[in-house]
């Protein structure tokens, strides 16, 4: 365990939580069910290479060699990113090395108070980073069968979300049905059918060819998650201030696409049992998404194809969700835009952009303008609920939890 070192200690700081029935403490006695909606493995290098035909092989994800001799990391759908020399420490380091077994993710849950996790990919989020859809789709079958190997035996607790490639629908409607086989708890799709930039002429998700899949997903009664960083390069930004840029712009805020496109075209109407939600752009600017959508579908409503028996913000409120780590404005707005169940908080273990080992503080920080069961729907209730994980006895004293038990 790293002691907390300078560039960390503001990840300590805490209000405390006076008066709270219950606790986010992992030794408290009262403590609060909780659910991580958004945590990451540690594949092994090899966890596509060893899955995948051979004439992959060559277009793998991997280290190549630039010509000052400097290393560069090769993704196909990402500009060549020079791998730096920075030197990781004191927590950076313990985080980046965290979580490499089940046994060691057991462990890092125990100590930050979380009792289940929903899994995505780390290396594996470049599965989706190529326009070529049905090479995605091997990438996602590969993590798939490497996923469900390592994690499956620990499904009650850590839960990894099966990746399916959108734009190969063919594809996905197979890899839909044995992820549900297998027992997933939910999909991976990305942000945009078609990796890259915003293109008028690639399909999306708005268009009705994409029926079939939503229909496959809707009878599998699985809810399908869209993660930051996974429709187009989000490393777009060079020089000064490109790690805030990229981060703000080029990763987060597109995510708010797919969940636009589900909620103004119908497809909700035509398949209203889909449950969808972005995973990791935060929340603060869900109430300000649902007003944009519903501001244009009045103002223009000369234009508006097809007419909704709902305003598109209801069908967000009704099937969709968003996670974040710490977002007070975020929490600031949910009642007042009844999105209390519409929440799911996580630790992003272990990336540098989650809380873990410090959730307590932050939920602390972050959650004291929340009543009590207010927090217990956004630490865990809501979760449970959505990719229906059951909750150990010993949390069922309390009448909220009994309600989702």
């Amino acid at each position: 365990m790293a002691a907390v070192d300078p560039n960390n200690q503001w990840r300590a700081a805490t209000p405390g939580s006076d008066g709270w029935p219950r606790s986010p403490r992992p030794q408290a006695a009262n403590k609060y069910f909780m659910v991580s909606a958004d945590c990451h493995v540690q594949e092994p290098n090899d966890f596509l290479s060893a899955r995948m035909d051979a004439k992959y092989q060559d277009r793998l994800p991997g280290i190549v060699l630039g010509g000052d001799g400097a290393k560069l990391q090769k993704t196909e759908g990402f500009r060549p990113i020079r791998i730096g020399s920075f030197k990781l420490e004191g927590e950076d380091l313990e985080r980046s090395e965290s979580g490499l077994t089940p046994e060691e993710r057991l462990a890092a849950l125990e100590r930050d108070g979380v009792d289940c996790e929903i899994l995505f990919p780390n290396k594996g989020l470049t599965v989706w980073a190529t326009p070529d859809a049905e090479f995605s789709q091997a990438m996602c079958r590969a993590w798939n069968d490497w996923a469900w190997e390592t994690f499956g035996p620990y499904n009650d607790r850590m839960a990894p979300m099966a990746c399916i490639a959108a734009g190969d629908i063919e594809g996905a409607l197979a890899e839909v049905q044995r992820a549900a086989k297998r027992g997933f708890r939910g999909l991976a799709l990305p942000c945009k059918p078609v990796w890259g930039p915003p293109d008028h002429e690639a399909v999306n998700y708005n268009l009705p060819l994409f029926d079939p899949l939503w229909a496959a997903i809707q009878d599998c009664d699985l809810p399908m998650t869209f993660h930051v960083s996974t429709g187009r390069d989000p490393r777009t930004a060079r020089g000064n201030g490109g790690a805030v840029i990229n981060y703000a712009v080029h990763s987060l805020s597109p995510t708010m696409e797919p969940l636009v496109n589900l909620c103004a075209s119908g497809v909700i109407e035509r398949f209203p049992r889909l449950r969808f939600g972005s995973i990791e752009a935060g929340i603060g600017w869900v109430p300000w998404m649902m007003t944009a959508m519903d501001e244009a579908y009045h103002k223009h409503h000369m234009w508006v194809r097809p007419k909704l028996k709902q305003l598109p913000s209801e069908y967000f409120r009704s099937n969709g969700f968003a996670s974040f780590g710490e977002d007070a404005p975020g929490l600031d707005l949910m009642r007042d835009y009844h999105l209390t169940e519409n929440f799911l908080w996580a630790n992003d273990f272990p990336h540098h952009e989650g809380t873990w080992p410090h959730s307590a503080a932050a939920i602390e920080r972050t959650m004291a303008k929340l009543s009590d069961q207010e927090r217990a729907r956004v630490l865990g209730l809501n979760a449970a609920r959505i990719f229906k994980f059951d909750i150990p006895a010993r949390y069922r004293g309390f009448a909220d939890v009994a309600a989702v038990a």
